[in-house]
């Protein structure tokens, strides 16, 4: 599919001028999110009826050359996600989360990955300051156990369909296997990990391909925070499933081994109907009356969410945000509310002491709606008093500080859809649609840069390796959750956000790409070389 049919990108346009004009249109929902629902078959579950699942904690071996090692396979799984239905997974580990990878700080940490799926993979670790070649680009590819290169053709599809993305160097096939190096010069931060192949993240992420990745040092562990069972990740996702419980995804090649795209009335993003946290719908976490660290991370494909915690329907209770993408906050911030994109973190403390037991706390989430039950999260239940020794202090850590005069380059980003020639519309950055030959950029390694991003719908903007500093939305402040070192940027209609770049770690090429995985899917991605 090398485009949006015109009558479709008429839609579009005209959704974005619903987005501006704070209505619903076709390709939004109230204003707030980018994307089409996808109704589900199966019965819809109960909230509030099943326990949250908690991904399993996976810590590095020891390797022969003295780096830490993880490993894990990535292969096909049936698990129960809707009560009494099975679920086909592409899961790391046969797992939706995958297991959640612990390392630390400092250390250089391999991961194995192994690939058993019918499909090819690329693994990459969402945060990290990684070398180009374990970044997990979209044609660094790890095959399918017992595949060649013979067998995927030259830009990995199985029948040999071209890639709807322009250009010809820079694929890399891998046999069954691979090795990503970090070296994990970087603070702790919660990052995570998913899945990236060309023209097909959308649909594989959906499929189960993604899991965190918990980065800890000294500073982070020096301080009183909730620790163990109660700092606890939590994974948004939205599904859609068909009747006999199996994912409903609107590809145009369900095998995901030809033809790469959506059917048209989802180019803008596919929004399921169903909420999952950690993969399980509208769950329970019982709690004590105690202080707990919250990881929480937007892993949806276009979904947005305006996170609250709710008692009997009315506000109840404030998050303290202690950390953002990239690492711990310099000092707390306290929300009402909390605006996620897809792809960003908030590390946050929640307070349960103030309520008593038998309270059930609601996250709720304000964009979801309430016809199909997208408003709702999940639920927190009080149980009982207990011992609390955590506090959160007012000074969290010593962040790097970075100002405009240090930019040695400003340079503009443009989100937008555009027309081609024919009718045809895509998702482009700065006017092109991505080419695997193409640069939109050179930054030099260890400079600061100025870089402006713009957009017509909601993009949430992800820049891999390098972290930036939000310093203006349209020429004025930029939100108070804006703060700290960031590495996405929820960039809204008609918007300009400014950030400050700084191009620390590695040589070498990366992307600058829209996290709605659909957008990203369908070319609205850009190359750019840290020189």
């Amino acid at each position: 599919m090398t485009g949006l049919s015109r009558r479709r990108a008429l839609q579009l346009a005209a959704a974005g001028a619903a987005v501006t004009a704070g209505v619903t249109g076709c390709g939004a929902l109230a204003g707030e999110t980018t994307g089409e629902v996808l109704t589900t078959r199966a019965p819809r579950p109960e909230p509030f009826r099943v326990p949250l699942p908690l991904p399993r904690r996976l810590t590095p071996t020891r390797g022969p050359n003295g780096t830490d090692r993880l490993e894990v396979e990535q292969r096909e799984a049936d698990v129960e996600i809707l009560p009494g239905l099975r679920t086909r997974i592409w899961g790391y580990d046969g797992t939706f989360p995958g297991p959640a990878f612990v390392a630390r700080a400092d250390r250089r940490t391999d991961l194995v990955v192994r690939n058993t799926l019918p499909v090819p993979t690329s693994t990459h670790l969402h945060g990290g300051v990684t070398p180009p070649g374990s970044d997990g680009h979209p044609t660094d590819l790890v095959l399918p156990e017992g595949d060649s290169a013979a067998d995927w053709g030259p830009r990995g599809s199985h029948s040999g369909h071209a890639s709807h993305h322009g250009g010809t160097d820079g694929w890399t096939f891998h046999e069954g296997e691979r090795t990503y190096e970090y070296p994990l010069r970087q603070r702790a931060a919660t990052l995570w990990y998913h899945d990236h192949r060309m023209d097909f993240s959308a649909p594989q992420v959906w499929r189960g391909l993604a899991g965190f990745f918990l980065l800890s040092d000294a500073e982070e562990e020096a301080l009183p925070l909730p620790r163990e069972e109660r700092d606890v990740p939590l994974m948004l996702t939205d599904r859609s499933f068909e009747e006999d419980g199996s994912f409903r995804y609107p590809s145009l090649d369900p095998s995901l081994t030809g033809e790469p795209g959506v059917r048209d009335a989802y180019h803008s993003g596919v929004l399921g109907d169903i909420q999952l946290v950690n993969g399980a719908p509208w769950p329970v976490l019982e709690v004590t009356a105690t202080r707990y660290r919250l990881r929480l991370l937007n892993a949806s494909n276009a979904r947005r969410y305006r996170l609250a915690l709710e008692r009997d329907g009315a506000r109840a209770a404030r998050f303290t945000q202690i950390g953002s993408d990239a690492g711990l906050l310099e000092k707390p911030l306290t929300h009402e509310t909390l605006t996620l994109a897809p792809g960003e973190r908030f590390d946050v403390v929640v307070d349960f002491s103030r309520f008593p037991a038998g309270s059930a706390v609601d996250l709720v989430n304000e964009l979801g709606g309430d016809t199909d039950g997208m408003g709702r999260v999940m639920r927190f239940r009080v149980a009982r008093r207990a011992k609390d020794d955590s506090r959160v202090p007012a000074v969290l850590s010593a962040p790097e500080r970075i100002a405009r005069r240090q930019s040695v380059a400003s340079r503009r980003f443009d989100f937008r859809l555009t027309n081609e020639d024919g009718g045809h519309a895509l998702w482009t950055v700065n006017g092109r649609p991505f080419s695997l030959d193409g640069t939109w950029a050179r930054p030099r390694l260890d400079t600061v840069e100025l870089w402006a991003l713009s957009s017509d719908f909601h993009h949430p903007v992800h820049l891999h390796m390098a972290h930036f500093k939000v310093v203006s939305r349209s020429g004025r402040a930029p939100a108070a959750t804006d703060a700290g070192w960031k590495d996405t940027v929820d960039v809204r209609p008609y918007e300009t956000v400014e950030v400050l770049v700084r191009f620390a770690g590695h040589r070498g090429r990366y992307m600058v790409h829209c996290h709605n995985l659909e957008h990203e899917d369908m070319a609205m991605m850009a190359n750019f070389d840290v020189v």
